[in-house]
């Protein structure tokens, strides 16, 4: 007797299979059986054979477009151009909201970083002084801002240009953080977060490379002092302007908002008593200076250093004395406020993050509905398709010149890659695309800064020109470094392991971030502060050190036959020491505590209302045991009918 053809439940997925010993005869068919339900079965898992580092094909799910009659052609057509001006009005807020968060930043920590300049010991040291160029420019989250106080110490006499080059290097660093936190907002989905966080690491692991070939080769070389010295001497350049590009248009927002007054953080960094007491916040945006010859008092003869003269117990000297007097107040939401700078800075702070998350969230909704079938196909075509052989090798060169000239439009690095992350996150950049697009991005905000450079005042222009060239020399010694052969790009394959560790755990990320962008730092700028002999007694045991564990990673991988068999695996370690499975045990255990937490008071007052309503129900609903899972009761109670007939099966069969 044939088997008969049992009908498939919709819940199921996979078919049951029957015991081969109780089949009968070569007419039975094979039923599988269902494996067991797992909550582990829930989390959506990467088939083996896929490379999660290939763009995902964005499929366009609505109607063809041959498909469409006129009106609904004229109807895409409005729609598609109606989403374009909402994406441009989403980027013009982004760009406004970033340098929002800027201004916040200089409020908040503008002073400190002031202090933090003034200390001339501690500049000395290379390490102290590419470390402070981290800090002082997260402080206030702008390279530009950061090399202006360095410009105005150096014209000013309380810094070398030797002294200098560190502090640049660290300001390379320090802007890089800003599309690392962009990156975070894209956490939701796994796939989209390992591209996103790889997309936006790349540029920082292309900063720490250059810095940590580049910095010893200054030190004891002075290769970059002494390649623009050259240069500056070589060139008799005249003092211009700065063009104002994409800032003629977000200017009338932000200014609206607040305007700082930049010369306080450099009147701090530079020593000046007077500045200490001013206020970021500007009050008046012209202003007019009197300078008239005043009689002085001096506190005794001995501080007289011109013609003096004595009028009893007192005595004078003639000086220029200028008193500013404001001809026309600013316009902005916060001149008239009475507050402090740290309270307007941490509102500035609250609102621009808020706003810079909402826009970055909608962008990257806006660009997943539009960016769909032949669009996305054409873009990304466009994006990631190298030129023909034999000139395929010129395709990243020209992404380095698009990324330059885009930086050079909008007048920042952060600006521009913080714009290219979603795209990579949701696949449209490849990251070997978006690694060229970052490293132009370099070359583009140093070219600003030699443009403002050359707008400096004469006394000036020397030095505020061969610090801008020290960055540019610098990108462009790190683009030498790891960019023209393949076997170089080290960042792009630093970035996609940690893009594969924190797309296994998120949690990592903000580790990540907060170790590399403080804690290193701050760690090393302590260290610095206790001298030479506790930097070199304590840093170099540790440098040491993780040269060698790198050195055995790579021979694990590579050629674990020329390592000693303990070595050839993190195996006789404790679990915790080379594996992040049980840290990551903790955090989800720290999380879900957090979270009971913050729902303990609403479940306690909801089981109290509803418990007269649940007892009714488990009374009519059958038993369940605690591992039980509800939600797949039907599935269940449909393989139990299942089972029955199946052992009918059998029983007709004999």
């Amino acid at each position: 007797m044939d088997s008969l053809r049992l009908p498939q439940p919709m819940a199921a997925e996979s078919k049951y299979k029957e015991d081969p010993n109780e089949r009968h005869g070569n007419h039975s068919k094979e039923v599988k059986a269902s494996p067991a339900h797992s909550t582990v079965a829930l989390i959506e898992e990467e088939p083996e054979d896929t490379d999660p580092w290939d763009l995902p094909e964005l499929k366009d799910t609505g109607v063809p477009w041959s498909a469409l009659d006129t009106k609904g052609k004229v109807l895409r057509v409005l729609l598609s151009v109606g989403k374009l001006i909402v994406l441009l009005g989403l980027l013009y807020m982004f760009i406004c909201s970033l340098d929002i968060l800027s201004s916040a930043f200089q409020l908040v920590g503008g002073k400190a970083a002031g202090d933090i300049f003034q200390d001339n010991s501690v500049l000395s040291n290379p390490l102290a002084g590419l470390v402070i160029g981290v800090l002082v420019t997260l402080l206030v989250q702008s390279s530009s801002t950061s090399s202006s106080i360095v410009v105005s110490m150096v014209s000013s006499g309380l810094l070398s240009v030797q002294l200098a080059v560190p502090i640049i290097m660290g300001t390379n660093i320090g802007t890089s953080v800003t599309n690392t936190l962009v990156a975070m907002t894209q956490a939701g989905d796994r796939s989209t977060f390992r591209r996103a966080f790889a997309g936006a690491t790349v540029h920082d692991f292309f900063n720490w490379l250059s810095v940590l070939v580049l910095l010893p080769l200054e030190v004891a070389t002075g290769y970059l002092y002494v390649v623009t010295k050259l240069i500056t001497d070589s060139f008799n350049i005249e003092s211009g302007e700065a063009p104002d590009l994409l800032n003629v248009i977000t200017d009338v927002l932000t200014e609206s908002i607040i305007q700082l007054d930049q010369s306080v953080i450099s009147g701090i960094a530079t020593g000046d008593p007077e500045a200490r007491n001013k206020s970021l916040i500007k009050k008046w945006c012209q202003t007019f200076t009197n300078t008239s010859l005043m009689n002085v008092t001096l506190p005794s003869p001995e501080n007289c250093t011109s013609h003096c003269w004595v009028d009893g117990n007192y005595t004078y000297i003639m000086k220029n004395i200028s008193t500013t007097y404001g001809v026309e107040k600013c316009t902005h939401l916060f001149v008239d406020v009475n507050l402090s700078d740290l309270a307007v800075g941490l509102i500035l702070l609250a609102l621009s993050l808020l706003v810079l998350c909402s826009c970055l969230i909608l962008i990257v909704k806006l660009l997943n509905s539009m960016l769909k079938g032949q669009v996305a196909s054409v873009i990304k075509r466009i994006l990631n398709t190298d030129f023909p052989f034999p000139f395929g090798w010129v395709t990243g060169y020209i992404a380095i010149l698009v990324g330059a000239g885009m930086t050079f439009v909008v007048q920042s690095s952060s600006v521009f890659t913080s714009a290219i992350t979603p795209l990579v996150g949701i696949g449209v950049i490849s990251i070997e695309r978006a690694y060229p697009l970052s490293l132009g991005s370099n070359i583009g905000t140093t070219t600003t800064a030699i443009l403002a450079a050359m707008a400096s005042p004469g006394d000036t222009l020397a030095d505020a020109l061969q610090i801008a060239l020290v960055h540019f020399l610098f990108n462009i010694s790190g683009i030498i470094l790891w960019y023209p052969i393949p076997f170089t790009r080290l960042p792009i394959r630093l970035a996609k392991g940690l893009g594969n560790i924190t797309a296994s755990y998120r949690w990592f990320a903000a580790v990540y971030i907060i170790c590399c962008f403080f804690v290193l730092p701050l760690f090393v700028f302590s260290l610095s502060l206790a001298g030479w002999p506790v930097l070199v007694g304590v840093g170099a045991p540790l440098v040491v050190m993780l040269i060698l564990i790198i050195v055995i990673n790579i021979l694990q991988k590579r050629k674990p036959g020329c390592l000693p068999a303990a070595l050839r695996s993190w195996d006789f370690l404790p679990l915790w020491a080379h594996s992040l499975a049980p840290w990551d045990k903790v955090v989800s255990v720290f999380t879900a505590k957090c979270c009971c937490c913050c729902k303990c008071c609403q479940l306690a007052t909801d089981d109290q209302e509803h418990r007269e309503t649940e007892s009714v129900e488990d009374n009519k609903k059958p038993h369940t045991e605690v591992y039980d899972n509800p939600a797949m009761s039907a599935e269940t109670e449909v393989e139990n009918e299942i089972k029955i007939e199946l052992k009918i099966l059998k029983m007709t069969r004999l």
